[in-house]
């Protein structure tokens, strides 16, 4: 959980009182529970964000390859069409 300028918002806050070291104790232990929430957090979208690159990963090789083999097939057209002309505009008119 977030304050108003994004810094953690942390419960039982306040100072705690030289007679009470069991209400330091209580406030170090919600702290590092808060602190671990937001690694958590933290974590769980990092994991999302690497699911997604790898998928982004994944998608773009196959476009990659798609391009690739489009490209082969062009060339190869090219050079029948390029083939062919050379053929007919080699043999003398009729």
């Amino acid at each position: 959980m977030s304050g108003p300028n994004g810094d953690p918002h942390v419960l039982g806050g306040g100072t705690s009182d030289d007679d009470g070291d069991e209400g330091g104790d209580s406030f170090e232990e919600e702290e590092y529970a808060a602190i671990n929430s937001m690694l958590d957090q933290i974590n769980s979208c990092l994991d999302h964000l690497e699911e997604k690159n790898d998928h982004l990963n994944i998608c773009l090789k196959e476009l990659l390859e798609s391009n690739r083999q489009t490209r082969l097939e062009f060339q190869q057209q090219s050079k029948q069409l390029n083939t062919g002309a050379d053929v007919q505009g080699s043999q003398p008119p009729a």
